[in-house]
């Protein structure tokens, strides 16, 4: 294959790294509270974890502060749902010191971890504790977006018990039938003081109505871009059963040489591992599988193998490395020694010159991510950083580890959503591969030895 003309190399002033300008949202005085509301098991916790998840993957700093771990830290023990009973004046105040304790912790992460997103994860059933959250926010400059969980589905709530609270460390070790029967007499508490956000008292408000796990929303006055894509996000989340096939084309001629990017073809090894993925695909028996691709041609011509309908995604084409495409490392370290030192400084965000950060990967993939939540079963056939950025937003990986996690050629990750979390299982389809995954060597310096700069390089012909 014919490789592009390169550039030059250039000489570049010594910078500490190459910032990247990603399109991440970002606040100066305003951080926003997400405030969750809503009786026991209608996914207070599930959403709150979903949604930090998410909202920490596209860039934006957000923790989750559950009140019932203050309230579990406070008592050391649990009882029966007498805890819960709105008459039970001494219970009342250890909840009411937990909620306030929560919310001076809140006011620690946002000045001094310089957070942009907190969500208060608990019940928040009454006006009272929600004129609280209101005036604690108002009182240092906080937006807050209320999310109000309705569910009225036996069934649902059921299995949100079943799922979720038998495992809850309030009933460790107890009878899974006792354990249901105080659930539901503590959810009967709780429905004597629940109070709804009003359609019309709360008016001023802003927030969002799920019902039913999402089979309706109501969405009242949205404040800003962040709270937008909340909503956006909120409205297209789903939890029927599924699962997500992730993995790489098959090994391509570039592969076999060492150079990165690139469109070229696969090698013989990779049509190999194309037929094995279709055997492997047909034994999963998905009658509903949808397959999508980059347009680049490795990943088409391994779903071709599959003898099944695909759709082609121009943002799940591979990271574009600039005046590096189809180098190996061992041409960039020679022609451009500064920014492969600049890469290892800051692997996340450092972008090749005319090409892209991994930083500006994750915003090009925010609408396959919306669109993975929208679908049940799909295969994904990507590339190594694609796949990367993909498996950090299911496994909760940080932008430091991002870059550095492993996705073999010639291996199925497949992953199924489970309560707060995500299950995976990775399969080798046993048909070799070279190895593409380059750990950050421990020199990163710019004047480093060239040897140690490449002291990580995979083996490659």
């Amino acid at each position: 294959m014919e490789a592009k003309q390169r550039e030059p190399p250039v000489r570049r002033l010594r910078r500490v790294r190459c910032e990247s300008t990603a399109s991440v949202p970002q606040f100066t005085n305003s951080p926003t509270m997400i405030v969750m509301v809503g009786l026991p098991a209608r996914g207070k916790t599930y959403i709150s974890k979903k949604l930090t998840r998410y909202l920490n993957w596209i860039g934006v700093t957000t923790k989750v502060f559950n009140v019932g771990q203050y309230r579990r830290d406070a008592t050391r023990s649990y009882n029966s749902f007498e805890f819960f009973r709105p008459d039970n004046a001494e219970a009342m105040k250890i909840r009411r010191a937990c909620a306030v304790t929560a919310l001076k912790d809140v006011c620690d992460y946002f000045n001094r971890e310089l957070g942009q997103v907190v969500v208060f994860d608990a019940t928040n059933t009454t006006s009272e504790r929600r004129e609280v959250i209101l005036g604690f926010a108002k009182e240092n400059g906080y937006k807050v977006f209320f999310v109000e969980s309705i569910c009225d589905d036996p069934e649902i709530i059921a299995e949100n018990i079943k799922q979720v609270k038998l495992s809850s460390p309030d009933y460790v070790d107890c009878d899974k039938e006792e354990a249901v029967a105080d659930f539901l007499k503590r959810i009967e508490c709780y429905k004597l003081t629940y109070v709804p956000l009003d359609d019309n008292k709360d008016r001023n408000l802003s927030y969002i109505k799920i019902f039913n796990v999402g089979s309706r929303y109501l969405v009242n006055r949205v404040q800003d871009h962040i709270q937008s894509r909340i909503v956006y996000y909120l409205m297209n989340i789903h939890v029927t059963p599924r699962s997500i096939y992730l993995c790489r084309h098959g090994e391509s001629e570039l592969n076999l040489v060492g150079r990165i990017g690139g469109d070229s073809g696969l090698s013989p090894r990779g049509a190999k591992f194309a037929s094995a993925l279709g055997v492997y695909m047909r034994g999963q028996c998905i009658s509903d599988l949808k397959v999508w691709t980059s347009h680049m041609k490795r990943t088409i011509q391994t779903a071709e193998a599959l003898g099944v309908q695909y759709e082609q995604w121009k943002a799940l084409n591979e990271i574009d490395a600039g005046v590096c495409e189809d180098m190996t490392y061992e041409e960039i370290q020679e022609n451009y020694p500064e920014e492969f030192a600049l890469r290892d400084q800051d692997k996340y965000r450092y972008r090749y010159p005319k090409g892209e950060s991994y930083e500006d990967l994750v915003q090009r993939l925010e609408p396959v991510i919306m669109e993975l939540e929208r679908q049940e079963n799909v295969l994904v056939i990507c590339h190594q950083a694609v796949m990367r950025c993909l498996l950090a937003y299911f496994l909760d990986k940080s932008a430091n580890e991002l870059p550095y996690l492993k996705c073999p050629l010639h291996t199925v990750l497949k992953l199924t959503p489970v309560a707060y979390g995500c299950k995976v299982e990775s399969v080798f389809l046993h048909i070799e591969a070279v190895n593409t995954h380059r750990d950050k060597p421990e020199n990163v310096d710019v004047d480093r030895d060239p040897a140690e700069a490449l002291e990580t390089v995979p083996d490659h012909i």
